[in-house]
């Protein structure tokens, strides 16, 4: 991280870390920050899982480009380091992968004294989720192989077959991924933080299955029309709606960083 990026101003706090009124400066290892963002210790055999998506105020997941680049800004981008340093894994659809261009996730050289201090391990593994199977090359070498799970249905492990390795591949349902049997794989392999950074359709059915704990929003300060979708995309309203408490409210030049907390029970 720059030491000259954006302030961020704490507007409201609930939990440990700093408290309101508190101005956050730039700082490579980002330790209050990643304080900020701490996830409570889930209880066993189970995740905790915050899911970060980025929106305008008229509503919408990305601008023009279609991606969600188009929206973001460097003061979402700290935020965005923070969390991922002290995640075990980085959940991404494979349709996201695909339309950002993801590669295997890395934690910022400067945030590994911080993620060590936190008592996470070095490496930081990408979780991919998918139907059918289908990855782009940059999965399937060696070395990202060694760092990525992917989260499949038995019709996309015969995809995957002789492609990846079968230890790494997590089969959960047919037809569609069970999220849930997914998860609970997450945690036997002692991957219990989970960060997932969409798209809008897996998140949608994550919150479907009610698996959400979390949800971190950053608003940019940009109206762009057009028809791009919300950050919870799904074809049927949640009856009844979930309700969340505020963490924590960040602020910088206009962009407002949220964290809801979704889970009925847990430390903030």
């Amino acid at each position: 991280m720059s030491d000259d990026g954006p302030h961020l101003s704490v507007l409201v706090a609930t939990g440990p870390g700093a408290g309101p009124g508190t101005r956050l400066a730039p700082d490579p290892a980002e330790r209050e920050l990643s304080a900020l963002y701490t996830h409570p210790l889930p209880t066993a055999g189970r995740t905790w899982l915050r899911a970060n998506m980025v929106t305008t105020i008229d509503g919408a997941a990305w601008g023009a480009t279609g991606r969600s680049g188009s929206i973001n800004n460097s003061a979402d981008f700290r935020a965005f380091c923070a969390m991922r340093a002290m995640a075990d894994v980085v959940m991404v659809g494979a349709g996201t992968v695909r339309t950002e261009g993801y590669t295997p996730v890395e934690v910022p050289p400067e945030l590994a004294a911080t993620r060590s201090a936190a008592g996470l391990a070095p490496g930081l593994t990408t979780a991919v989720v998918t139907r059918s199977g289908h990855l782009p090359d940059a999965f399937f070498t060696p070395e990202a192989a060694s760092s990525c799970l992917v989260l499949t249905t038995a019709e996309g492990a015969q995809a995957l077959e002789g492609r990846f390795p079968t230890e790494r591949v997590v089969v959960a349902g047919i037809g569609d991924v069970d999220l849930r049997a997914g998860l609970a794989e997450l945690a036997r392999r002692s991957l219990p933080r989970v960060l997932c950074e969409g798209g809008p359709t897996l998140l949608g059915d994550l919150v479907a299955a009610g698996v959400v704990d979390e949800l971190c929003v950053t608003t940019s300060p940009q109206v762009v029309g057009g028809p791009a979708t919300r950050i919870v995309h799904s074809t049927s309203y949640l009856r009844p709606p979930a309700a969340a408490r505020l963490g924590h409210l960040l602020v910088s030049d206009g962009v407002l960083l949220a964290r809801w907390v979704v889970a009925d029970e847990g430390p903030q």
